[in-house]
């Protein structure tokens, strides 16, 4: 999965992970529904990228 990502993918999850603690440091409710939060939109997106991708033709790329 990194491999994928690439330098600028990765250097952005560092960020969006030290953002969450950051958070957390503060209050554990709102950092854990952030959280959430941001799980279900990066399934949403693949699941968005994976139906564009289907009705292309090119379905089993990811």
């Amino acid at each position: 999965m990194l491999k994928k990502l690439g330098a600028v993918g990765i250097v952005g999850l560092l960020a969006l992970l030290g953002g969450i603690v950051l958070i957390a440091y503060e209050s554990l409710v709102i950092a854990g529904g952030l959280a959430l939060v941001l799980a279900g939109l990066g399934l949403m997106v693949r699941s968005l990228i994976q139906s564009v991708l289907g009705s292309m033709g090119m379905g089993g790329m990811f």
